[in-house]
Formats: structure tokens, sequence, C-alpha cells
């Protein structure tokens, strides 16, 4: 055996060639034949110059191909034979190579780490608890009569503005110079308070105000600003409120449910109580499952490969790019945003990493997996819960490949924590 394994850590290894003896004979020949299909050399045609004067003219280059193609065959024949689980590509360091006679060098290789998971009965939990309350109703409620309300002034001198009504509004912005851009400016403009609409902190510290009322609202503009010219401004808002505003919803009656497209009243009432409680249950697993994640990554130390980590970073940047690109931000805003956040990014990648091995692991050990039966019992719980039609969803998650291998996933994710659960304490 020309190598030799050595562990450098948990998931790094190092395999030490050395041949003392070289024959390059067949990698040679291989790599002037390549070379002559692509050359051109004076009288005659690509591809038909002879064989000899093909290596007298590229020798050192056919020299070095070959010997590439020797020692990817070498490492390749090795982690086979070995069955090393290599992540990413090898890295080759302290060749010595003496030309046709030997050749050494090491091949530095990162490898799927072997997860042992503690004992899990001493964990406890607590689950949040499920409950549809009528708030929970009528927010839906409202939801629907939204397009049919009227926003009403209240004459009231004495109401305080608060969140969900609406102000009628004069403002101007003045930046830290004293410029006054007409950006910044609105004349009777409605705003309602709690919508978001405004920057972090506008809406909140217009809160308690009442009609007539004039007030200075300073802010600092969000680090990530669309706009280059405001990130992280400091600027001072005069606002005048007008009027304060209210909504006016009508009846909700059988008439109006049909219009909505239920049968009646109660009809509505129960699909939504039915919709809500399932969001919440979902809510209530995927908090309970992040925190049990959280602690089996801590009760569980092991190295993980950079490969793997900087793999799903560059996932989670791809996938926010999306997002930051819907915002608004250039491809230089973006990349400042992931320069600032590149910490956070990075131990976001690592825990997901981390979380997904140990997942991964229990899996196993519990001869977790998902089937078409379970993708089946998935999309008649999704088409339940939401009340859209079946075949529209089963057809979403069949009919791409990549769509359908995310969602067997996720089901085996979901029936390992289903088996975890039995182990630890939850309340």
């Amino acid at each position: 055996m020309s190598y030799s394994v050595e562990q450098i850590n948990g998931c790094t290894k190092k395999i030490i060639f050395n041949f003392e003896t070289l024959d390059l004979t067949t990698e040679i020949k291989n790599s002037v034949l390549e070379k002559q299909k692509s050359v051109s050399l004076k009288g005659f045609r690509k591809g038909k110059a002879p064989l000899d004067m093909v290596k007298q003219m590229y020798g050192p280059q056919i020299e070095h191909d070959a010997l590439n193609k020797f020692i990817n065959n070498q490492f390749i024949e090795a982690i086979e034979k070995e069955e090393i689980k290599v992540v990413g590509y090898p890295t080759f360091e302290n060749m010595n190579y003496e030309s046709g006679k030997s050749v050494s060098f090491d091949a530095l290789v990162e490898i799927f780490p072997t997860v042992d998971v503690k004992e899990m009965t001493g964990l406890s939990f607590t689950r949040d608890k499920v409950e549809v309350t009528e708030d929970d109703i009528e927010g839906i409620r409202k939801n629907y009569l939204n397009s049919k309300a009227e926003l009403k002034e209240i004459t009231d001198e004495s109401v305080t503005l608060d969140t969900g009504m609406s102000a009628v509004m004069n403002f101007q912005g003045e930046k830290e110079d004293g410029e006054r851009p007409e950006n910044m400016k609105g004349e009777d403009f409605v705003l309602e308070i709690g919508s978001g609409q405004f920057i972090p902190g506008f809406e909140e510290q217009m809160v308690g105000m009442k009609k007539g009322e004039k007030k200075d609202i300073s802010l600092t503009f969000p680090a990530d600003y669309h706009a280059e010219d405001l990130k992280d401004a400091k600027v001072k808002f005069e606002v005048e409120l007008l009027e304060i505003k209210h909504k006016e919803f009508p009846e909700f009656t059988d008439e109006l449910a049909k219009e909505f497209g239920f049968e009646s009243v109660s009809d509505f009432e129960e699909k939504n109580k039915k919709s809500i409680e399932t969001q919440k249950n979902r809510s209530a697993d995927e908090k309970l499952h992040q925190e049990i994640l959280e602690k089996l990554v801590e009760e569980n130390t092991f190295e993980v490969p950079k490969a793997m980590i900087q793999q799903q970073e560059n996932y989670l940047k791809d996938d926010l790019t999306k997002n930051l690109k819907q915002q608004g931000f250039t491809d230089e805003m973006a990349e400042e945003y992931f320069t600032k956040w590149h910490d956070d990014l990075h131990t976001k990648a690592e825990f997901q990493v981390k979380s997904g091995l140990i997942l991964d692991t229990l899996a196993k050990k519990y001869n977790v997996e998902a089937d078409d039966a379970d993708l089946d019992k998935k999309i008649a719980e999704t088409a339940e819960g939401t009340g859209a039609d079946i075949e529209q969803i089963k057809k979403y998650y069949t009919g791409d490949e990549q769509i359908k291998k995310n969602m067997m996933y996720a089901i085996r994710e979901e029936k390992t924590f289903a088996k975890i659960k039995e182990e630890v304490k939850l309340a």
C-alpha cells in the first residue's frame, strides 16, 4: 500500500501518499491522445497531428496533466478502499515530484463527522398551550370586512390616538444638517397606526396624541434602509395631528359570509377556528422543536466540516438575497448587508448544520424514513387546514422533484421529533 491515513481531528483526515517508483506511461499516453484532439499544428488538420509531434511540442504540459490524473486516480482509489465519506474538495500539499521517477504528496480531506447523541431522558421542555379566543375570530372577521369598512372621524376631542386608529396629519422631516427634503413631507396624509408603514418608532411615538396636537418625533433610520443617504441617519419629524379616524365595520351576516365563500356565519367561525388552531399548533411545535434543537446542540459538542458550513452559509445568502432584492436592495447594498451581518450568518449556518447532523443521526437510530404514504397524508392535512384544493396541493408537491425532496425531508424531521418527544419530558 502506497499510502497511510492520519486522523487530524473529528472531521479531518490526511492521506499520505508515497510512490518511490513511478510509471506514468498510461497516463501520458491518454494525455497525448486528449491533447491531440484540441491542437492545430501547421500542415495538419485539427486533431490529426502525429502523436510524437504532439508529445514533443507539449511535453511539459502533457507530463503535468498525466501527473494530475495519476494523483486524482490514486486519491479516489484510496477513499473508496478506506470508505472515507469526503465532504467538499481535497487540499493537496507537500508535493514532491521527481520527473518520471517518484512522487509523494498529502491529501487533506474533510469527512462527515460521527455524532454520538447523549441520552435525552433527563431533558425537559414546555410546549405552549393552544387556545383559540374570540379575539382571534374577531381579527379574522375584521380582515374579511376590511374592504367594506368606512373610515370615520372621531369627533370627541378627548380621545387620544391608539393602535388600530388612523391619523390624518401633516409632517415634515429635517436632517441633522438642517435639510428639509420634499420626499420627507406630507400633507393630509392618512396613516394607520400599527401598520408598520413608516420607519420603526414613528407610529409608536404618535400613540397618545390628541387632535390638533403638534409634536417633534426624533428617529434614527435603520442601517439597512434602502436609501443610501438615510442609512443610520438621525432625523426629526415635525408632526401635526389634524384628525383621528377609526374604521366602522358592517354587521357580519349570513349574506356577507356567503359573499366570502362560506355557507353561514357559523360555518365561517367553525372553519376559521379550525384554521387558527392548526396555525397555533404549528407555531407551538416549531417553537418547541427549536428549543429542543438548541438544547441538543448545546449538549452534544462535535466538530463540523468547514465545507458544510460554507455550503449552508451560501444557501442562506442566496435565499436572503432574493428577499432583499424584493425590498429594493441593489447587489452593492446586499453585499454591504452580508459584510455587516457575516458573523450572525455564519453562526446560523453552523447551528443549522449541527442540528441537521443530530437529527439525521437520531432518524437513523429510530429507523425513521418518509415515504409516499406520508406525503399523501401531509397533503391531505394541508388541504384540510387551509381549505385549498387537494389536487392543486398534490400537483405542487409532486410536480417538481426538488420541492418533493424538500417536503420528504421535512416529513422525516417531523417523524424524528415525534420520537424525540417520546424520550424527553414534556409539560
